[in-house]
């Protein structure tokens, strides 16, 4: 089955003059929209390519790859407006449509929106900004400590939202929060809890013990490289931690303290020193 808004992996099967034709062996064969041919383009060498539903209403394919496919949420900006609604980049030629009624407000040229790429009626490609209803709130079946893949979306008054693995909200808390995000932004996260309203809770480092484990091996060589001795103890301000270690001052605390225990380390005000 050749996936339509998807990255297929198809086998060359014909050619006719410069047209280039690929197929799987289970569906009709595609036409190669791409005026430059990859390298191997041979009858029988496999390529990854995009397919979608071209002006004609036929099946193309191309090996550039888009910002986005279908099912997957992106931040993309209008690039213009007609009568049937506004158009994105999404890094293809033909660029990618958000019609009227797929619109929660009008769209303007130049701003970017998140918008999730779907298939119409027609099987043609085409996004939409109303994704709260195809995002659940509720854990189906996250566990805590998992990695996820999340996209930074609004700002709230408990911290900023976020959105996982494309399918659910989730939420970052802005007094756990050590780094910069923006809108848009893709980035890997961890599952940090599930609530008992089933809502979930997000955190951009790894829980538990395993993140200590990682980070105690980070100071002890930066103490190494710094001749023993760090301005930084669990008097420091979370920035300057962050700053140097990537990691909330919770974490710094108890990996110092693992050290601390393991008789590796001293601590004062000023700072931690390796033990001689």
């Amino acid at each position: 089955m050749i996936n339509i808004g998807k990255i297929n992996k198809l086998k060359v099967v014909k050619q006719q003059g410069t047209n280039v034709y690929l197929g799987n062996g289970l569906s009709g064969n595609v036409l190669l929209a791409d005026r430059k041919l990859p390298v191997n383009c041979q009858v029988g060498d496999s390529l990854e390519v995009f397919v979608y539903v071209d002006s004609e209403g036929h099946l193309a394919a191309t090996t550039k790859k888009p910002l986005a496919q279908v099912g997957d949420i992106a931040w993309l900006k209008v690039v213009s407006l007609n009568y049937v609604g506004a158009f994105l980049d999404w890094g293809l030629p033909k660029d990618l449509l958000v019609p009227f009624s797929e619109q929660y407000h009008e769209m303007e040229v130049g701003r970017s929106y998140l918008v999730k790429v779907f298939l119409d009626e027609q099987n043609r490609i085409a996004a939409t900004t109303k994704i709260d209803k195809l995002l659940s709130d509720e854990s189906d079946d996250f566990e805590v400590g998992q990695k996820v893949s999340l996209i930074i979306a609004d700002r709230t008054d408990l911290g900023i939202k976020a959105i996982i693995n494309n399918s659910h909200w989730g939420m970052l808390y802005e007094n756990e929060l050590f780094q910069p995000v923006r809108k848009g932004q893709k980035l890997d996260g961890y599952i940090k809890q599930i609530r008992e309203d089933r809502k979930i809770d997000l955190s951009l480092h790894q829980p538990g013990y395993g993140k200590v484990v990682s980070l105690t091996d980070s100071i002890i060589a930066k103490l190494e490289a710094n001749n023993g001795e760090l301005m930084l103890s669990d008097k420091s301000p979370p920035e300057a931690i962050y700053a140097t270690f990537g990691v909330s001052k919770k974490v710094f605390k108890q990996a110092i303290g693992a050290l601390y225990k393991q008789q590796l380390i001293t601590i004062d005000k000023s700072g931690i020193k390796l033990v001689d």
